[in-house]
């Protein structure tokens, strides 16, 4: 597919878009399905650019609260590289976004770009997947139950102070595709872990806890059940989590650089964000 600038489109990315959607990130080996990007499109928005009508860029962004937002499956066909496509698309959410503060996970290809329209490194994320060989041993961690309904709005808390923002739609979104556990000790709820259905197998994430043992113990209780499934985790290197991970069978098989362009997120010291929903949801 080769065009010129003159014959791109840029439009709202739409459902109508996803089957060709699917077939960039397969070419990429992104083991997305259909049902992934259906989730995420509803969850936010998206741009497409389009050549003589055929789907060759991709980009989607979520809004959380006022200030801040995320972006991520940000596309550009083979065909289509080194014409300023990428570029165009960071236009176009630059402007959607009307000067929140934005968050990525890059890859090293498209670190420079980003970088260039003002995005400043702040740490990296370490993907870890795997088909899981046989469940870690169970460590002796209280205090964690199935989530309930009543939970939501703690658990939104103790989000937004591990990840700087507020995330409830996305936390009502994954309860509802998936399952959540909590950590609950003397009637304080301290943590949480998520699974869902995604890719080849199944993601854990968020996961938020106070301390690294607790995010341990809340990702063991998922695992638990996960035995000859595959398995994927994204940790922030900072997390101490990837060697553990590493030993229980999940290998560390790629890492991206999380980005911020505005003002840096403001997290409390009592929570701490282990684990994310994605790389680009966060």
């Amino acid at each position: 597919m080769t065009g010129s600038r003159s014959s791109l489109s840029v439009t709202t990315l739409t459902t109508a878009h996803l089957s060709q959607a699917l077939t960039l990130s397969e070419a990429l080996n992104w083991p997305y399905r259909q049902e992934d990007w259906q989730f995420a499109l509803q969850l936010g928005h998206g741009r497409a650019v389009e050549v003589h009508g055929s789907l060759c860029a991709t980009a989607l962004w979520w809004l959380y609260e006022d200030a801040f937002a995320s972006c991520g499956m940000i596309i550009v066909s083979s065909a289509m590289q080194h014409q300023g496509i990428g570029s165009l698309l960071m236009e176009e959410l630059l402007r959607q976004t009307q000067g929140r503060t934005i968050i990525l996970r890059s890859t090293r290809e498209g670190r420079r770009l980003y970088e260039r329209i003002g995005f400043l490194p702040f740490g990296e994320v370490n993907q870890h997947q795997g088909v899981l060989a046989a469940a870690p041993p169970k460590t002796s961690t209280p205090g964690i139950r199935p989530f309930r309904a009543a939970d939501l709005p703690t658990v939104c808390q103790l989000d937004r102070r591990a990840s700087g923002m507020w995330r409830a739609g996305l936390l009502e979104a994954l309860v509802a595709r998936g399952s959540m556990v909590v950590m609950e000790r003397s009637g304080i709820i301290s943590g949480y872990a998520c699974i869902r259905r995604w890719g080849r197998g199944v993601v854990i994430g968020p996961v938020v806890a106070g301390a690294t043992a607790d995010a341990r113990a809340l990702i063991e209780s998922h695992l638990a059940s996960q035995v000859g499934n595959f398995v994927r985790v994204d940790v922030p290197e900072t997390s101490g989590l990837s060697p553990w991970l590493v030993e229980v069978g999940l290998s560390h098989v790629n890492q991206v650089t999380s980005m911020l362009r505005g003002n840096p997120l403001r997290t409390s010291a009592d929570a701490t964000l282990f684990a994310l929903s994605s790389q680009s949801m966060g």
